[in-house]
């Protein structure tokens, strides 16, 4: 185990630095600058704002820089939220990313395991056929038209929830955008689960338990529900890092101050550090979880060894 955490981190600091090398490549072979505007800038005062963020040196001295200050965990300033650095940005709309996000997946997960083993139990009869069209509604439906669809129906009609804005702690504000997140992987998650419950219930040891007249919710709980996660829980990785990082139109329909709009007025703006600074941050997370999801296979099937 011990051999197994140390040799992904240490596969993780590279992966990290060719993520990082390559935002800092890309934002700067992309036409534009953060510093211009509809209207020209005095050439003094342009070449004293760049001096002071540092982009008057050559480009092998600032990727130097910037990984010096990445390595300290300092992710710089940013060139369009004056007086104000990137983690500072990232502290702020981190914690409602992670509510959203968290409340989302948990939901997703409990909803999608529920409907997925029981249309697998219930094979070729009307509920398994209602669970699979839930999942191909939740697949087929993009996040831009259930959040507006939500909004419109419970908000709008049937004013039982507000139709935006974010309040620290409020279940109202949360209830909407966090359904509307959860809906796509909830339809993942019960499709996985159903594939892999019936692949379960075929194998041998799931036969000789209910040779020995085990009960059937004793088979499913007991025998057949962990190994018939192990494919949920290795799409948990990605997925958490997915919706921690925050839906950018999920943020953008319920006005909700997470990482996801610094995102886009950073990549539209040229803000190269905030762009790079949830770039890294986004790919840390998917590391970090899959890293998690690993491990969680591990304690659910004996059978995988982390070698």
């Amino acid at each position: 185990m011990a051999t197994f955490l140390l040799r992904r981190l240490l596969i993780a600091i590279p992966t990290l630095l060719i993520i990082a090398t390559l935002a800092f490549v890309l934002l700067r072979v992309t036409p534009g600058g953060p510093f211009d505007g509809d209207k020209p800038m005095i050439p003094e005062i342009r070449r004293s704002i760049e001096a002071r963020y540092h982009l008057d040196q050559p480009l092998w001295q600032q990727y130097l820089r910037y990984l010096g200050d990445l390595a300290h965990g300092d992710l710089g300033p940013s060139f369009q939220y004056r007086n104000t650095s990137v983690n500072e940005l990232i502290a702020q709309g981190l914690p409602v990313d992670i509510a959203i996000g968290g409340s989302a997946l948990l939901l997703a997960l409990l909803l999608g395991c529920a409907i997925g083993m029981l249309a697998a139990v219930r094979r070729n009869t009307w509920l398994d056929r209602l669970g699979m069209s839930i999942a191909m509604l939740g697949i087929s439906l993009p996040v831009f038209v259930i959040a507006p669809v939500l909004i419109l129906v419970f908000a709008i009609q049937l004013r039982w929830l507000p139709p935006g804005d974010w309040v620290a702690g409020s279940w109202r504000h949360m209830l909407l955008p966090v359904i509307a997140l959860a809906f796509p992987y909830l339809a993942s998650i019960a499709r996985l689960m159903r594939a892999s419950t019936l692949e379960v219930l075929a194998s041998p040891w799931i036969r000789a338990a209910r040779a020995r007249g085990l009960p059937t919710h004793t088979i499913l709980l007991k025998h057949a529900l962990r190994p018939a996660l192990l494919p949920v829980i290795a799409f948990l990785g990605p997925a958490f890092a997915g919706v921690v990082t925050g839906s950018i139109i999920i943020e953008t329909v319920f006005g909700l101050p997470g990482i996801g709009r610094y995102f886009i007025t950073g990549a539209l703006n040229r803000d190269y550090t905030v762009v790079m600074g949830v770039t890294v941050l986004y790919g840390a997370l998917i590391i970090v979880f899959n890293l998690l999801a690993d491990l969680c296979q591990a304690w659910l099937d004996p059978r995988v060894r982390l070698r």
